[in-house]
């Protein structure tokens, strides 16, 4: 299969908060790179488009586009 990332991902195992419309929910991210990530969702569906990221180890905040959705896992971009 052909890999369309810029940057390889690592693999990792982390809590995150997806933060937008004045709630959070809590995810897991799977994967991760400097440009985007592999996120496990409750319920993917409900997202927007657009909408913030914070994994609770770092407590970055990172501004994300959705790419992807597939079950319940779904693929993000990372935007300043």
């Amino acid at each position: 299969m052909y890999e369309r990332r810029a940057t390889e991902r690592k693999e990792i195992d982390e809590v995150a908060y997806i933060a937008g419309d004045g709630s959070s929910i809590c995810c897991r991210v799977v994967n991760i790179s400097p440009g985007g990530a592999a996120i496990e969702v409750p319920n993917p569906s409900r997202l927007r488009l657009r909408f913030k990221l914070m994994l609770e180890t770092d407590r970055i905040i990172r501004e994300c586009r959705l790419i992807w959705r597939s079950g319940d896992r779904i693929g993000v971009s990372f935007h300043d």
